[in-house]
């Protein structure tokens, strides 16, 4: 061994346990797409993300996603080959930098949409992240399932005549605030959207609600027997399995 590499090897040894001391910057960009819609950003809150030690639980980052839902054009009408992004400098995301000394694996939860708690879920996954290796473009992207039901009618614990008519009224739209009508892209007629009413006798009944000719907006009308009522309004997609409830309460004297 000559003196070139002696020396080579002696630096080696020496900056090794250093490099294990000092931790090298790591950035991670995740992004919460609502299925079978855009990218949930700060129209409608954002999704809230955590970065968590899998193994410890001790939380290494956490933020909200912001910037918008994304080119309607590219995500929902062009057909996507492989290595194409979707996303733009604009979509919606979070990017956290991580000061990593070693490889650690991590639990990255999304939890969306945050301006509507009533229909936020939690979207999770787990990966290892590397020291000085990057996770950036498009991303690690979790889906968020479902719709964003909001009841607009009847008001919560709203007091009803029993010889007057009920009008029923939601408003639907998907977890990234896209709207919901017929024929569109979200296409209203294809989704199935209903009332189901318990009383505290325990009698139910099951409502169509039908469109409005007001974007998202979804009603129908009833007459109801004296009560307490629970009303859940529920929409279903049977093509992708997308569901949203809301739910209040009324009595009818």
């Amino acid at each position: 061994m000559n003196i070139k590499t002696s020396i080579s090897c002696l630096l080696l040894a020496i900056l090794m346990p250093l490099l294990s001391v000092f931790g090298q910057n790591t950035s991670i960009t995740v992004r919460a797409k609502a299925k079978d819609a855009k990218f949930i950003g700060t129209s409608i809150g954002g999704a809230q993300i955590i970065i968590k030690n899998a193994r410890t639980g001790e939380i290494l980052a956490e933020g909200i996603t912001s910037g918008s839902t994304g080119d309607t054009e590219r995500i929902m009408k062009t057909p996507h080959k492989r290595d194409e992004p979707i996303t733009d400098e604009n979509t919606a995301g979070f990017t956290a930098n991580l000061d990593l000394k070693e490889p650690v694996f991590v639990t990255v939860e999304a939890y969306a949409p945050m301006l509507k708690k009533q229909a936020a879920v939690l979207s999770s996954t787990q990966l290892w992240l590397l020291p000085g290796k990057n996770i950036s473009g498009e991303g690690l992207v979790l889906e968020i399932p479902g719709f964003v039901v909001d009841i607009l009618s009847p008001q919560t614990h709203e007091g009803l005549s029993a010889e007057s008519e009920i009008e029923i009224k939601a408003n639907v739209v998907m977890m990234c605030g896209c709207p919901t009508s017929p024929d569109g892209i979200w296409d209203a007629n294809k989704y199935e959207v209903k009332a189901l009413l318990m009383s505290d006798t325990g009698k139910s009944e099951e409502i169509t609600l039908k469109y409005a000719d007001k974007q998202s907006t979804f009603f129908a009308k009833t007459t109801l027997e004296k009560g307490i009522y629970h009303v859940s309004v529920y929409a279903y997609d049977p093509k992708t399995g997308n569901t949203g409830v809301d739910q209040t309460s009324v009595i009818v004297r």
